[in-house]
């Protein structure tokens, strides 16, 4: 999957919306997470996503990304709709294994299969997963949220989707460049941690803002962040946790975890007199947590900084280093 570029979205995405309907809370925005929709004095979270740039453990990643959408908006995943489309040769087999690994998400997360699409599709060579998530609360976060003031907190580690991508689909390539099998292996159990949903809905109640970094990885979370709620963020680059394998994998590949798919690390911006509730109550989960900056006035866009020097500015819309190679080598 490449995402069309924030222009391409503004200039012909959102201008078919169909008809204004005054309880649509948050619509199509760059950068926000999911749609809210006011329903009585509540509102409701919906947001769809495709799986298409990943090959093992499509079932739990299909029903865990859609997951983290909705409960960053702090509200917890409830009810799921799966798509499937199925190139002609995948079997029952293929199909149980990608339904009992989504099953296995969504018992993880309390949420249940209400619906869906089955089919085998002609012109395709891989399975493509979409699903629709939704979820009801009586409040809610957005991207657009961040304050000047706010420390900005990061959950886990950067780029563990990306990892586990490329330890599933590019195992050949990594061992032909030197990559232990041991370190292969242990960076294929990062996939079982792309969800946020545990700690999102643990903080929700006392951030500005939250967002669940996907596509062009944790720096185009962060700008999203900072354009969506007009602000700068500051950010500190070697307080960026990153776990060995990662390191060892892209630092092989020649590619930027910062710059690649990081689900499974939560982005908050949090008012400074809330930050040691919420390491407090990450603490009690047992999520590792690590404050990379602060939200600054200024230009929108992201300042990184080494040794209090500011080394790098970035503004735009940033291609998934991942997702590039996942498209060389499997794209038609």
């Amino acid at each position: 999957m490449v995402k069309l570029s924030n222009d391409a979205l503004r200039r012909i995405i959102f201008a078919s919306l169909g008809v204004k309907d005054e309880d649509v809370i948050v619509g199509p925005r760059i950068g926000e997470d999911a749609a809210i929709v006011r329903i009585g004095d509540k509102y409701m979270a919906v947001h769809t996503d495709p799986i298409t740039g990943a090959i093992e453990g499509i079932g739990w990643l299909a029903i865990n990304i859609v997951a983290n959408d909705i409960a960053v908006r702090g509200i917890r995943p409830r009810w799921f709709l799966l798509t499937l489309l199925l190139p002609h040769g995948v079997n029952e087999d293929g199909i149980r294994t990608i339904m009992t690994d989504a099953n296995r998400a969504l018992t993880e997360l309390g949420g249940s299969l209400i619906g869906g699409h089955t089919e085998y599709t002609p012109g395709i060579d891989r399975v493509i997963a979409s699903t629709t998530a939704m979820g009801i609360g009586n409040n809610y976060v957005t991207t657009s949220g961040a304050k000047p003031g706010d420390l900005v907190l990061v959950t886990k580690y950067v780029a563990m989707e990306g990892t586990a991508v490329l330890a599933n689909d590019f195992e050949e390539d990594l061992i032909r460049r030197g990559v232990p099998k041991e370190v292969i292996n242990k960076a294929r159990e990062f996939l079982k941690e792309v969800s946020v949903v545990k700690e999102a809905l643990e903080i929700a109640d006392i951030v500005n803002s939250m967002h669940d970094p996907t596509e062009g990885g944790l720096i185009q979370g962060l700008l999203e962040i900072a354009e969506t709620s007009n602000v700068r963020l500051r950010i500190h680059i070697d307080k960026i946790p990153a776990l060995p394998e990662t390191l060892r994998i892209f630092n092989v590949l020649g590619i930027d975890p910062l710059k690649s798919l990081s689900s499974g690390m939560l982005v908050a911006t949090i008012p400074k007199e809330h930050v040691n509730i919420a390491t407090n109550r990450l603490e009690k989960l047992g999520i590792n947590y690590s404050v990379i900056g602060e939200v600054v006035n200024g230009k929108p866009g992201v300042e990184l900084i080494r040794d209090e020097t500011v080394i790098n500015e970035v503004h735009g819309f940033i291609e998934d280093d991942v997702m590039k190679l996942w498209h060389q080598k499997y794209g038609n």
